[in-house]
């Protein structure tokens, strides 16, 4: 079958316009949030100098480990019991906002803690906290996946996009006024709280197109469902800890084995090779619904759904990877400038963990789709340990670049070595496999 006949075949489908609808509002919204973040992102890197710039990717990544926390690893588990039970959706939303406003308080509290104890100068911590009050903002993030649910992601979208706005324009004032990097750390609470009043606007809106008859998710809480949602996600909860340690820890890392300017040289390389990867959260997002139904009505469908999905991706990735790989240092240079001239041999790298980011990230919705959520818990633990012993050895030497290797090998191991250990992932792991072959797939 030629490749252009495998690519319609599945849009062939009853029901595909509402999914491209989906699609589409999703990648047009993130194709203007990589043009201008992306953009504006330069510009306050540039700004900032190396040093600042590493300070403020510190910061960042030093909140995101914990912030995993406070998600309860329930935003699959939402969706897919938004799909399977519709008439339960305010109970629903309102049980898993609640509980993520207490994992919220909870991770605030031990940030805080962290943040006492950890040798960072009392103007890092400062930034700290003010970047941890976002994520109590965070928790409304519920009715994302009430629209994601629904396939109605414009209004998502919308939502984003008007964060986008607020948030670009506040940096850029900013840095016309010359401001400090206090004020630039400001704008990341600025955008989980802006974040939050759209999209619950956006929800009230959607509601009063409904009727009355839909109520407030603010008003529900359940418990015998909540200890059902902390049960399905315990796992989920403990592997998304264990992904953003390996995420993050190497600048983490890198800040207290080398120093802030090599964390800035380093956070330069990962933006670029992290710029894409939106693709594969994007299409996951959108076709999970699908692809739950599919596992209702036809196993065989399932899976064929299931190996497009990872082959669109993996080739994607590689699209992206290869051609990087060579102009690494002209982009670098011509994006950053002389300053950050460096990172160049750190894209080159790092840019290719981004195909088994892709991989792994269909991956990960299938596991929940199968509730086997606790063996990526097991395999990601592994690769977070390989990840900071190969952090560990590598940095001292080689800095950006060691911490480069080790993202990709880590990475690696998580998405195609590991999970071959185990009976129920080892046949996912042969479809990534086979998905670098698209001619046989």
């Amino acid at each position: 079958m030629k490749l252009v006949d495998r690519i319609k075949k599945p849009l062939s489908s009853a029901g595909v316009k509402k999914y491209a609808r989906n699609t589409g509002w999703l990648f047009a919204e993130q194709m203007l949030r990589m043009a201008a973040g992306f953009l504006v992102g330069l510009w306050v890197a540039r700004y900032l100098g190396p040093d600042q710039f590493g300070i403020y990717n510190y910061v960042i990544a030093f909140t995101s480990i914990f912030a995993s926390l406070a998600k309860l690893g329930m935003d699959e588990i939402l969706v897919r019991d938004l799909v399977n039970h519709p008439e339960k959706e305010a109970v629903y939303l309102g049980t898993a906002f609640w509980l993520k406003i207490v994992g919220a308080l909870l991770t605030f509290g031990i940030i805080t803690f962290v943040t006492l104890v950890s040798s960072n100068d009392a103007l890092t911590n400062l930034f700290i906290l003010i970047v941890t009050c976002g994520i109590i903002f965070q928790s409304f993030e519920v009715l994302d996946f009430y629209f994601r649910a629904n396939v109605l992601t414009k209004y998502v979208s919308i939502s984003r996009l008007v964060q986008l706005f607020i948030s670009s324009l506040l940096k850029i004032y900013f840095v016309v006024i010359g401001a400090d990097l206090f004020w630039f750390v400001l704008v990341i609470l600025v955008d989980q709280i802006t974040l939050a009043i759209s999209l619950y606007v956006a929800y009230q809106n959607r509601k009063g197109q409904k009727g009355p008859s839909e109520t407030n998710f603010l008003r529900y809480f359940d418990k015998s469902i909540a200890r059902r949602f902390l049960k399905d996600s315990w796992p989920i909860i403990l592997s998304s800890l264990a992904i953003m340690i390996y995420m993050r820890i190497d600048q983490i890392m890198l800040k207290n084995m080398v120093g802030a300017h090599e964390v800035g040289l380093y956070s330069a390389g990962v933006r670029l090779s992290e710029l894409w990867y939106f693709i594969p959260a994007i299409i996951c997002s959108s076709l999970f619904p699908a692809i739950l139904n599919a596992r209702k009505s036809s196993p065989v469908l399932y899976n064929e759904r299931l190996q497009r999905l990872y082959t669109m991706l993996t080739w994607t990735a590689l699209a992206i990877a290869i051609p990087m790989t060579f102009l690494s240092d002209w982009v670098v240079l011509i994006l950053y400038g002389e300053d950050y001239a460096s990172a160049g041999s750190i894209l080159m790298i790092y840019v290719w963990a981004g195909v088994f980011v892709f991989q792994g990230t269909a991956r990960g919705y299938w596991l929940v789709s199968e509730n086997l959520q606790r063996y990526g818990l097991i395999y990601t633990t592994l690769s977070t340990v390989m990840n900071i012993i190969l952090n560990y050895l590598l940095i001292p030497s080689y800095g950006g670049l060691g911490a480069a290797w080790a993202t990709v090998v880590s990475y690696g191991c998580s998405s195609i070595v590991f999970p071959l250990f185990f009976k129920p992932t080892r046949y996912s792991t042969v479809q990534l496999l086979k998905s670098f072959i698209w001619a046989r797939n």
